[in-house]
């Protein structure tokens, strides 16, 4: 359904999906620490088919952590064998330190606001672009609002806030997922939410009881559940049918 572009001036490709007629808006789509995977696609394909032109930047890929490499480690971390789980440690390391640096983020987020730059005077977009995005994806959501004060919605799953960003610098509505046991991420909340309601942003925090991180991804059988993922969905694309299409 989509096809690959390129952003030459940042180094950057993304999968594009548009919508069959007027598009209602645009969203960007953030990929997880998997890379540009085929889930990742899916739900590229899954925003467009509800109207809106829908692109995915691959981010990973810039520090060479490719689908390829991404899908490999994916299936070591969630292998039947205890050796596999293993061997995967120090490969999803070696893979995904390079965009724990800050010399990543400070080339991720001016490469997002480009993408934001190329949609934001489409014909049908008119200045209507949301972001959603998922675990890493989650958090660079999360720098994408702050960072630039086009997007009019953002939806952030189980992602952590950067350490780098500030609330108060962000303008539009946001809505943010998170799983009840993943910990790591989800006990933070409470104050993130005393930081944005200081910030003066329009933040709504749903915990989902039962399920921890990544149960969105329906092609982790480990970590999916498909009723909440429903329920997330449906709650997203209401939230984008409230800030971009009206």
């Amino acid at each position: 359904m989509g096809t690959m572009i390129d952003f030459p001036e940042h180094d950057l490709t993304a999968y594009r999906a548009d919508p069959t007629g007027e598009p209602r808006g645009a969203v960007v789509v953030i990929q997880e620490i998997w890379g540009l995977a085929d889930h990742i696609k899916d739900v590229t394909d899954r925003v467009a088919a509800q109207g809106y032109v829908a692109v995915a930047p691959d981010l990973l890929g810039h520090v060479g952590l490719t689908p390829e490499i991404g899908a490999r480690i994916f299936e070591l971390m969630f292998s039947a064998s205890e050796e596999d789980r293993l061997a995967a440690q120090p490969q999803m390391r070696e893979a995904t330190t390079p965009a724990r640096q800050p010399e990543f983020a400070a080339w991720a987020v001016p490469a997002l606001r480009a993408v934001v730059d190329a949609l934001v005077d489409e014909p049908g977009v008119d200045g209507r672009v949301g972001v959603v995005g998922f675990c890493f994806g989650g958090t660079y959501t999360f720098a994408l609002a702050a960072a630039d004060e086009r997007v009019r919605a953002a939806v952030p799953f189980y992602g952590s806030f950067p350490e780098s960003a500030d609330p108060a610098s962000i303008a539009c509505p946001v809505l943010a997922f998170y799983g009840e046991e993943d910990h790591g991420i989800t006990d933070g909340v409470p104050e993130l939410e005393s930081r944005m309601e200081q910030g003066g942003v329009d933040f709504s925090a749903r915990v989902y009881h039962g399920v921890g991180h990544a149960f969105f991804n329906d092609t982790s059988p480990s970590k999916y559940n498909a009723e909440v993922a429903a329920d997330a969905w449906d709650r997203t694309l209401a939230f984008f049918d409230e800030h971009l299409t009206r």
